[in-house]
């Protein structure tokens, strides 16, 4: 056994990351594993996120045909990885990264949705919040008011962008783009 592995097992023991999740981290190319063994402590990656993390990079590098560490080593994860912000938020952003790479036409339609959404220009008070991974095809309007006048203001808002809404439902449909 390397000291890189030594070194993955006891990170794996700490996280009491799965058997079969391991077994899996082990049997990468060296370059591979150690780029994977830095990023997790970089960024203190928690057990999920390590199990997600192997998961969609294993993924990726089949689709691909590219080494885990090619992955890693792109621009786009070492932006993610190494900028500001704390470990959870890199974190977060390292596995919605990923997401991205695997599932691109998916991240796609969210941008368009999400740029949708912005162009309606909505006051303060009402939020237009996408189902997580587009789940669904259902969209919530949330509305925050403290008082009558208020509710009304956003009532009035949300049927003078009706049109607007229902373009967004059919693109979360999968309907005609915006």
């Amino acid at each position: 056994m390397t000291d890189l592995d030594s070194e993955i097992r006891s990170l794996a023991a700490s996280r009491r990351l799965p058997d079969s999740h391991l077994e899996k981290w082990l049997h990468l190319d060296e370059s591979s594993r150690s780029a994977l063994l830095e990023l997790a402590r970089t960024l203190k990656l928690r057990t999920a996120q390590i199990v997600t993390a192997l998961d969609l990079l294993d993924e990726i590098s089949v689709r691909e045909g590219k080494l885990i560490a090619d992955l890693l080593d792109r621009p786009s994860i070492h932006r993610l990885t190494r900028g500001a912000g704390s470990a959870p938020g890199r974190a977060h952003a390292f596995l919605e990264e990923l997401r991205a790479m695997r599932f691109p036409r998916l991240r796609e339609t969210i941008v368009r949705l999400e740029t949708a959404i912005a162009a309606l220009r909505l006051p303060h008070g009402i939020k237009l919040l996408l189902p997580r991974e587009l789940s669904s095809d259902e969209l919530t309007i949330q509305l925050t008011v403290s008082d009558a006048d208020g509710l009304e203001r956003l009532l009035n808002m949300l049927m003078e962008k009706r049109r607007e809404l229902a373009r967004i439902l059919a693109m979360l449909g999968g309907g005609d783009e915006v």
